[in-house]
């Protein structure tokens, strides 16, 4: 089993993905947003480490939406969302919108949608899958509200017909929430059996409980947003017990990496799942075609 050594710089990244003969990588996990909201995320990561018992978080890529953009480009990310999700009732429709139009204007983005849990979450889910959203986000901890939530029925169901995924930040951290958790999950996957849905965070730190979810159910993948990084390491480390069954399921362990909002490079995402030593084929599983095919994006090469 070969495992080439992963980069260990951004400017490596696209010799080390022509070494695994990937055209690229689709990563599904990436913001792109309207810029006040972007402010007040920002804003957020600002004050980490501000007497709450965590590290600092510095945000390694605070670009213009343009350079954000072009980083990527070089970086070799040729496929990713935009990743917005509602806090509040009233915001799904107009981020939609803002994520329909990014999309629209380019042609390595792929069109993103949200919901919140309001009357109007089917009609949104709807709405966006009709714009042609080919993934969405939802945020349990910053959105308050439970995933089994009833009123939420009718969108999930929108998305398990569709076979659209939803990149779905329930773990309990790097703060546990009301609703946080695998149970919810479980119930949720219960009621809408089909459900593709993509666990942010690999589940951090209930990693064991989600990883049960992705054995026992085909919709359920984990991405890697932070996960082995020397970041997340230090306060939420994976398991060995769960990284053994990580090994034994690349078809179901998905790129992300919360690009921009990272307090390191890029490449130390990269190079911290290549150190697993898992082995090129899990490498391009995980960089490039769970990714794809997740987000329904066609390989350059055809």
């Amino acid at each position: 089993m070969q495992t080439t050594p992963g980069p260990s710089s951004d400017a490596a990244i696209p010799a080390y993905l022509s070494a695994l003969g990937l055209p690229g990588i689709a990563d599904a996990h990436v913001h792109f947003m309207p810029q006040n909201v972007l402010d007040k995320v920002w804003a957020f990561f600002d004050h980490v480490g501000d007497g709450d018992g965590h590290q600092p978080w510095p945000i390694a890529y605070r670009t213009g939406e343009s350079e954000r953009i072009a980083t990527l480009a070089r970086l070799g990310v040729i496929a990713y969302p935009t990743l917005n999700y509602a806090h509040r009732p009233g915001m799904a429709a107009w981020l939609n919108a803002y994520s329909r139009d990014f999309a629209a204007h380019h042609p390595h983005a792929v069109p993103s949608g949200t919901f919140f849990a309001e009357q109007s979450a089917t009609a949104d889910a709807e709405a966006a899958l009709a714009d042609g959203a080919r993934i969405f986000k939802i945020h349990v901890q910053v959105g308050g509200f439970a995933p089994d939530d009833p009123v939420l029925d009718g969108a999930w169901s929108a998305l398990a017909s569709a076979q659209v995924p939803t990149v779905i930040h329930c773990g309990s951290g790097p703060h546990a929430g009301r609703y946080t958790g695998p149970d919810r999950i479980a119930t949720l996957l219960h009621r809408h059996p089909d459900l593709p849905l993509i666990i942010a965070h690999g589940g951090m730190p209930e990693y064991g409980g989600f990883t049960d979810l992705a054995e026992r159910h085909p919709g359920v993948h984990l991405d890697t947003t932070m996960v082995g990084t020397d970041y997340a390491q230090a306060s939420m480390p994976v398991p060995a017990e769960v990284l053994v069954r990580w090994r034994r399921m690349p078809q179901k362990i998905v790129l992300g990496t919360d690009f921009p909002n990272i307090p390191y490079p890029y490449a130390h995402q990269i190079r911290v799942l290549a150190d697993l030593g898992f082995g090129d084929d899990w490498m391009r599983a995980v960089l490039w075609h769970n990714g794809a095919r997740l987000m329904r994006v066609a390989s350059p090469a055809g």
